[in-house]
């Protein structure tokens, strides 16, 4: 049977003074606490747990459905004068109080053993509990730990009402507890509305500032004089998208010859075209100024940790930017327009900038309510304008978390000079996304204005982006963030799933060390998922976490937060349920094993070798198929394959220990094409049979992630392992254009059956290889699901004696 694990990384262990402040906060703690027996403590700690019970004799039927041990019930020690209160007796209840059943998940007489299996921490106190301090200790300690769905015992009593008394304070206040933020707001009477933050551009060309309609969730509290931070998304997505289909580029054409190119000395930073600069218009004088907007949202959440937010009194704040429905201008695609649009509404809201409360009677209104602190937050593209605005250094933004999101749009779209899609977007490019997330488009006479300017701005798209060639340009210049990132003043946590082949890891991977290399403080959390948030993964406390963080960043409260929290966190991949934490990833001090190309193995000692070939024609085959991408993935990587020709591969000796790879395996190989031009991938595969994590976590419990009295919900979510084995899993690849074997800017000519030297990286990873699995590469070149689907047959040599394979490993 699988042992359910529940990691507390927010957890830390305060002072008893702290304890008692603690409690006292949350209205845990009695007024006469100092005179009072123990026993007298003990009932009122127990009735607090209760919220839902308004009667003694209904306390009591339900105090007589658990048991202490299995002579006692909780009725009976809550009414006996003699009190008396093993450790284990307390871990008994405490474990049912948060949900595990005895028999079930645990036997009476292993409460704590089973608690430590779980992942948990245990209390420090002697056998018996004989002390007031020793039980303020204990109850303090059950208040923070995490229950059998994940969510801590203080939350779960805050969704049935703890905090009720809370809500109508006519003086509203932060509540902490173990340094986070509790949730004593009534999301449900949030403040709902819409204001028109003025932008320093003019992208459509109208002659008027660009306005951002920018739509806000905030507490009811500010209503009453108290100030809150706020969570921003940046969402080119919120206001609806468009149908791209028709847009998308066609990727059944062959791979085009490039001209050779010399290298050309260019300035270290490319110049800003005209519609990404900043300009200066005749600023609309303010006719008056209001607190009271005119516009109520009538828009969802669409984020499940600023709902969570919302309940501990953070407001959220979201807005598409320009180019998006109700906003003024054009959609172009991580530039740096785009990325002044996002900055403009932190500056709004740290009160140095503009806004009205509509588009056209200048009245200016502020963000009266806020305390000038901001917290970004968003997956995606959602999470590549957090990273985008941090890169300027804008005042007020404190925090940013980064979910799966892009650090240079080159990543994104290309690789080594190659066309190179996101996963299951081939035909994609930064000039189809724009069309995607220009919503001004379903409001026709607004799109009427602007349609000729949209279409000039999208031929200056698809020029920049230059499919033609899939090289690094001024165009992909200014889309890089990493570039930027010595400007970044808040705190940085990145999120991004270990399988998300749709931002793939080298947009995180870079821009981690680039942080390292800057000295900048970050956090990194790695998961098993592809693209996909984290925040309702049962086995981690992410939430906590998150809270215990901004509590710090947000609010300025010394909850040390930065110590207490892992560095780096990743999730395996070989063990349910298992996370591991670290100082680092991808360190340029890991150690690496090499591995040479001998037949169709992979050796650690290099030997006499030969000259090996493939053909690449397996685009026809695909293409008279079902055109399942993620089938022909699995197929080349089969042993017996329909794509065996396509491909060379090699396979290590079964390791005779666990490998943990860290970082980017990095491949050298000597290749000689039958025609002028030519492109190599690589996979590097895990081979052997297991029951591996499916790739996408299972639902726990539907709704089962309150996050609030009476307010949303997420479903609870955790990665299982599949019920049959499988013989073999990716674990990472990567491509690279044979002309571009130097360089991304600049090309090389490619004669035919010459032979020349790639060396490139493979995108990074971490990966938990078992004991007697085999390490395995795949040498092949076109990729059905991300490179262009030539139709030429071109023939490739690898000659083996100049082929090896370095893969960075953990120890």
């Amino acid at each position: 049977m699988h042992q359910l694990k529940l990691y507390q990384y927010s957890y830390h262990p305060v002072p008893f003074d702290q304890q008692l402040s603690d409690l006292k906060a949350i209205d845990f703690l009695p007024g006469r606490f100092d005179t009072m027996k123990i026993n007298k403590v003990f009932a009122v700690f127990i009735n607090k747990l209760f919220p839902e019970q308004h009667s003694t004799s209904a306390l009591l039927e339900t105090m007589d459905r658990l048991l202490v041990n299995e002579h006692t019930t909780l009725k009976a020690l809550y009414e006996t004068e003699h009190f008396t209160l093993l450790t284990t007796d307390f871990y008994n209840l405490a474990l049912q109080l948060l949900g595990f059943e005895i028999d079930v998940d645990f036997k009476l007489a292993q409460g704590g053993e089973f608690l430590s299996n779980l992942g948990l921490p245990l209390l420090k106190t002697p056998e018996l509990l004989t002390t007031k301090a020793q039980l303020v200790t204990a109850f303090y300690y059950l208040l923070c730990l995490r229950t059998k769905n994940g969510q801590n015992y203080l939350d779960v009593l805050a969704n049935r009402g703890f905090f009720n008394q809370f809500f109508k304070s006519r003086t509203p206040q932060f509540v902490l507890f173990n340094g986070r933020l509790q949730a004593t707001f009534d999301a449900n009477t949030t403040i709902r509305e819409i204001v028109y933050v003025q932008s320093d551009l003019d992208t459509d060309e109208d002659g008027q500032y660009d306005l951002l309609e920018t739509t806000i969730f905030r507490p009811k509290a500010t209503a009453y004089n108290l100030k809150v931070p706020a969570l921003y998304t940046a969402n080119p997505y919120f206001k609806g998208t468009n149908d791209m289909t028709a847009a998308l580029h066609d990727v059944n054409i062959n791979l085009a010859v490039k001209p050779a190119t010399e290298p050309t000395i260019t300035s270290a930073l490319p110049p800003v075209l005209q519609i990404d600069q900043p300009v200066t218009l005749k600023t609309p004088a303010v006719k008056s100024e209001t607190e009271t907007a005119e516009i109520t949202s009538t828009e969802d959440n669409i984020y499940s940790l600023n709902d969570y937010f919302l309940a501990r009194g953070l407001a959220t704040v979201y807005a598409g930017g320009i180019g998006t429905r109700h906003s003024d201008g054009i959609r172009t695609s991580g530039s740096p327009a785009e990325t002044l649009s996002t900055t403009a509404i932190i500056e709004w809201l740290h009160g140095d900038r503009l806004a009205f409360t509509n588009k056209t009677d200048h009245i200016a209104i502020k963000a009266w309510w806020c305390n000038g602190n901001v917290a970004m937050t968003g997956k995606s593209y959602l999470g590549t304008m957090a990273t985008a605005a941090a890169t300027t250094g804008v005042p007020g933004l404190k925090a940013i978390i980064s979910e799966s999101a892009i650090s240079s749009w080159y990543d994104y779209y290309r690789d080594h000079g190659l066309v190179v899609a996101p996963e299951d977007c081939q035909g994609e490019d930064c000039d189809v996304l724009a069309i995607d997330t220009f919503s001004r488009l379903k409001d026709a006479a607004d799109y009427q204005r602007i349609k000729p300017v949209f279409d000039k701005t999208l031929l200056a798209l698809t020029k920049g982006q230059d499919r033609n060639s899939g090289n690094y340009n001024d165009f992909w210049a200014i889309r890089n963030y990493r570039t930027n990132v010595k400007n970044i003043k808040c705190a940085v946590l990145l999120v991004h799933g270990l399988n998300d082949w749709n931002v793939k890891l080298r947009n995180p991977e870079k821009l981690w060390r680039t942080l390292r290399e800057a000295d900048i403080p970050a956090k990194m959390f790695l998961h098993q998922g592809q693209h996909v948030y984290m925040n309702n993964i049962r086995s981690i406390d992410f939430n906590d976490m998150v809270n215990l963080w901004l509590t710090d960043k947000l609010l300025g409260f010394p909850n040390h937060s930065d110590t207490i929290l892992p560095k780096v966190l990743i999730q395996d991949n070989a063990q349910p349920e298992t996370w591991h934490h670290y100082q680092d990833w991808c360190a340029d001090s890991d150690p690496k094993r090499q591995y040479y190309l001998v037949g169709n193995e992979l050796t650690t000692q290099p030997k006499n070798s030969s000259i090996q070939t493939y053909v690449d024609d397996g685009a026809a085959t695909f293409l008279k198929g079902d055109r399942d991408e993620h089938a022909w993935t699995r197929a080349i990587m089969a042993d017996h394959s329909t794509y065996a020709t396509n491909r060379l591969q090699y396979k290590s000796q079964p390791l005779d220990h666990e490998l943990y790879i860290d970082g980017n395996p990095i491949l050298t190989v000597q290749i000689a094409s039958s025609t002028d031009h030519g492109l190599l991938s690589a996979m590097l595969v895990d081979y052997g049979q297991a029951k591996r994590l499916l790739a996408n976590p299972s639902i726990i419990e539907r709704t089962g992630l309150k996050l609030g009295y009476n307010w949303q919900s997420e479903d609870l979510k955790e990665f299982q392992l599949t019920p049959k084995t499988s013989a073999y899993k990716l674990i990472t690849k990567g491509h690279i254009n044979l002309q571009n074997r130097a360089s991304l800017r600049f090309n090389q000519t490619v004669t035919p059956d010459h032979f020349y030297t790639v060396h490139f990286e493979l995108q990074p990873t971490h990966y938990h290889l078992l004991k007697n699995h085999q390490i395995g590469l795949i040498l092949y070149s076109t990729d059905m699901g991300m490179t262009l689907r030539s139709s030429e047959v071109i023939h490739y040599q690898i000659d083996l004696a100049d082929c090896r394979l370095e893969i960075p490993y953990r120890r």
